[in-house]
């Protein structure tokens, strides 16, 4: 055995030696400092206050088809959107789940967050450096003694070296660090998932935008032609005598205010078209070919309705707050491990020649092996400050939590309530439609029989097509709530491929 390899056999003996004691005297303190994290209790509460209840019933006056009913406990698939029964809007959020930069930089987020866990669970582990040094010097030998044993002042060394580093977890501060790196791993995990999420629940919202601003322009653009034929027949009348300049002109007001109405939607419709693009992934250049109208959208029969204490566990936002409340606890450990003592092992070995040939010969290796403790007496006050704020920072994500599962619990009872009063207005708006229609299709029958004039059918007609306009409106509301919802239940994001609903650490992180 060369004095190289035996001198490191000896430093790493001592350095096992008192790193096994250490570990030892580690394991006797069982526990890391600090509190432990408990998942927090979930809501008791059963319902969502005067929100329509699971089990209810949601009809509209248009049928089977209008009726939404509420089943407790369904289960979310996830690919929830597949439930409008459009292979276009379902190709689009495909694309956009595909394709949008901000889902690129949750999923870059995410591998970011596991390579710094990996980096907090490294320090387990003892690190060993390697070294290699060459200098070149000339001792002053007229003034100083040499501090060599060559008896040239000039002279060349050459030290390789390999040194060993290890910090024992003696009260947890390591196993602190790497539990809070993991909840952060975790919560940026749900960061993806509330991602996806409201990226597609924004297409979905989006194309039912498109579909009822197009619905709303057919509607006004009737309605403005009818307007056109009225101001004709009171021109008409107007030059008869039968009518007045008066007449005349509160026509041709009402026929401007409809036409006023049309920029603006077409604006929207522009906007929307584009909104939808950016949500793809695409510039306004590379505008879908698809389109959307509501005739071509079913809705939902089956509506999910979770109890508070299953939407917890749902919410993204609500486990990624959880998973924020876990690192802030475990940060919380590494602040008071940091009170406490610290121990350190390290060990050297290598050689030191004057000639590079002569490295590794008899008598030109060391070693050196040791360990050390040390304590804190004086920083002014520095450690017992990180100490407090860590306990702030622990509080204020307590908060956030709470504020997380009280918002998550108003969306739900918002969505419920506005789908409810969706079905409402669809209800109110049907029945206006159906009147308005039936008054036409009188006024029609009439001005045939001779009855009344065509001003009268004209104003029938507008009538009819305002009620159209309502109508449009409130089946849209209906559509742009009910992606909502599924929204606010978490969207079925446990139910992708290789995503579990796990109670205590959440989904595995791929």
């Amino acid at each position: 055995m060369t004095p190289l390899a035996g001198g490191f056999a000896g430093a790493l003996a001592v350095a096992v030696a008192v790193a096994v004691t250490v570990t030892i005297v580690a394991s006797l303190t069982a526990c890391a400092a600090g509190p432990q994290f408990k998942t927090p209790e979930a809501p008791a509460a059963r319902d969502y206050g005067a929100a329509p209840a699971p089990g209810s019933t949601l009809a509209s006056a248009d049928g089977a088809e209008g009726a939404q009913h509420f089943v407790a406990g369904m289960d979310i698939p996830a690919e929830w959107w597949q439930l409008f029964r459009s292979a276009k809007l379902a190709g689009l959020v495909e694309d956009a789940l595909k394709a949008n930069p901000n889902v690129a930089a949750a999923q870059a987020a995410l591998r970011q967050a596991h390579e710094l866990a990996s980096v907090q669970w490294a320090a387990y582990l003892p690190t060993v450096q390697a070294s290699f040094s060459a200098q070149r010097a000339r001792n002053a030998n007229a003034t100083i003694a040499n501090p060599t044993v060559s008896l040239d002042p000039v002279y060349s060394l050459y030290t390789p070296q390999v040194a060993l580093s290890y910090s024992p977890d003696v009260f947890g501060a390591t196993r602190r660090s790497v539990e809070a790196a993991r909840a952060q791993e975790h919560a940026s995990r749900f960061q993806l998932e509330a991602t996806y999420i409201t990226l597609s629940s924004s297409v979905v919202v989006t194309a039912v935008q498109e579909a009822s601003l197009r619905g709303q322009i057919r509607a006004t653009e009737r309605l403005l032609q009818l307007q056109q034929q009225l101001t004709e027949n009171v021109r008409q009348r107007r030059e008869l005598g039968t009518a007045s300049e008066l007449d005349l002109l509160t026509q041709k007001s009402a026929q401007a205010q409809t036409a006023a109405t049309l920029p603006p939607l077409r604006k929207q419709l522009w906007q929307t078209r584009d909104a939808l693009t950016a949500l793809l992934g695409r510039l306004p250049s590379d505008e879908p070919k698809e389109t959307f109208d509501l005739g071509e959208l079913t809705l939902p029969q089956q509506l999910p309705v979770s109890l508070p204490s299953e939407l917890v566990r749902q919410r993204p936002d609500v486990r990624q707050a959880e998973e924020n409340l876990h690192a802030a606890t475990a940060e919380v450990g590494v602040a008071v491990a940091g009170l406490l003592p610290q121990f350190s092992i390290s060990a050297q070995t290598g050689s030191a020649a004057f000639e590079f040939g002569r490295l590794f010969t008899p008598y030109t290796g060391f070693w050196s092996a040791g360990a050390s403790l040390s304590q804190t007496l004086f920083d002014g006050g520095a450690l017992v400050h990180r100490r407090r704020a860590a306990d702030a920072a622990l509080d204020a994500a307590a908060a956030q939590y709470r504020s997380a599962v009280i918002l998550a619990c108003q969306n739900v009872a918002d969505t419920l309530r506005a789908l409810q009063a969706d079905a409402d207005a669809t209800k109110a708006s049907l029945d206006a439609d159906r009147a308005a229609g039936e008054t036409l299709e009188t006024a029609r029958r009439q001005y045939q029989l001779g009855t009344i004039s065509f001003v009268a059918v004209l104003t029938a007609e507008q009538a009819y097509q305002q009620a159209e306009l309502a109508l449009v409106q409130a089946r849209a509301s209906r559509y742009a709530d009910t992606a909502a919802l599924f929204q606010a239940l978490g969207g079925g994001w446990w139910n992708r491929p290789g995503e579990a609903l796990d109670e205590q650490s959440g989904p595995a992180v791929r």
